[in-house]
């Protein structure tokens, strides 16, 4: 069979409209199928933090690499994407917290990013609105916030202009092992090779792919101008992340431009429904008060869910799969699809052309998850 495309992407959520916008770039022939509509899955559902994390070294790579990759790109987003140069704040509570802080300023620093220890004098300056008695906090200054559906609205465009042909409203029944894509209709689809970034329904294209759907609940504010000034995130919440027994909430909260903020987070394994889970949104607000005690004072005006694929290793799966060469992956990311999807998308397109990409492509390979690999 002659192949029609030389990648077809399933998915367009931000980390399939970046493959989609890369691999165009790059010269190849793409289409990429969407069973909904844009952003219709975890992308329209979260909060759009664009963040440096160092919970292992592999994700720091990656994400430290895709923050530049937004850095050189947010000049050229439209202001529906709401891009705001906030910068992020890690709240230590106490003492033992601040340790973490040093520890965290000194390998971003070795990083290269801009950083800043706040003691907790610094921390009420620049953050009136937490509460006394807190020890402290770390500034990464480079951190951003966007509206991740406008962001993927304008990857899918970039990959239009380069030649790709996107199509919504396309299910996907199967990926076949020589590229192929059988629709939900029976037509099918030839390419030299077909990219799986479905998110959390990757699994059921790809059979014992290792991603789960890990539910998450957010709350929306009304607009209150200035009551935050970063992305606030407690030192804790790396541990609740971690947390893969159990239901488990952190103080995560962002402000947007409209002057409205977006509390969060949330992380549920085995829940499969969209439904607001009001215990776990109750936590989620004790917790976010705990931080900011005049938070209860504040009205919400809106409360939604969404799952997020999740790796047991908490690093996403980047490259061809373990049945298929012709099979690739670009799904796994849980809590830091918009933050890696453009490193995701330069990855995957270095690597479907031959080129070396940018930062070791070995962590993300899905071939760790290989009986006997790594």
């Amino acid at each position: 069979m002659t192949a029609t495309y030389d990648v077809v992407i399933v998915g367009a959520g931000i980390v399939g409209s970046a493959c989609g916008a890369a691999c165009a770039r790059g010269g190849l022939k793409v289409l990429v199928l969407e069973r909904d509509w844009i952003s219709g899955g975890a992308t329209g559902t979260c909060m759009g933090h664009v963040v440096a994390m160092d919970d292992s070294e592999a994700q720091f790579a990656l994400t430290t690499y895709s923050s530049r990759l937004w850095r050189e790109m947010v000049d050229e987003l439209p202001a529906g994407a709401e891009c705001d140069p906030c910068g992020t704040i890690w709240v230590a509570a106490d003492d033992e917290e601040m340790e973490a802080v040093e520890k965290k300023h000194d390998s971003y620093r070795r990083a290269g990013l801009e950083t800043k220890v706040l003691d907790a004098a610094a921390m009420a300056r620049a953050e009136p609105s937490l509460r006394s008695g807190l020890a402290g906090g770390l500034l990464v200054t480079e951190d951003v916030v966007v509206y991740p559906p406008v962001v993927a609205r304008c990857l899918l465009d970039s990959a239009q202009a380069d030649g790709a042909e996107i199509r919504t409203g396309t299910e996907v029944r199967s990926l076949r092992a020589d590229g192929s894509v059988v629709l939900a209709d029976g037509t099918m689809v030839s390419a030299r090779s077909v990219v799986n970034a479905a998110g959390c329904f990757s699994p059921s294209l790809t059979p014992d792919l290792p991603v789960r759907g890990r539910k998450g609940h957010l709350v929306i504010t009304d607009r209150y101008p200035g009551y935050i000034r970063h992305q606030l995130i407690e030192l804790g919440y790396l541990k609740s992340a971690h947390a893969v027994q159990s239901d488990s909430v952190a103080m995560n909260i962002q402000p947007r431009k409209t002057g409205q903020m977006l509390i969060g987070s949330s992380r549920q394994f085995d829940s499969e429904g969209t439904e607001v889970e009001f215990p776990i949104v109750d936590r989620m607000i004790r917790r976010a008060a705990q931080y900011i005690p005049s938070l209860g004072r504040l009205s919400a005006i809106r409360v939604w869910t969404g799952h997020r694929g999740a790796t047991p290793d908490k690093l996403p799966l980047i490259g061809p799969s373990i049945h298929s060469d012709r099979i690739w992956l670009a799904t796994g990311h849980e809590g830091l699809g918009i933050t890696t999807s453009l490193g995701t998308g330069r990855m995957l397109a270095d690597l479907l052309l031959g080129r070396t990409p940018e930062i070791p492509a070995e962590p993300y390979s899905p071939q760790r998850f290989a009986p006997g690999g790594d």
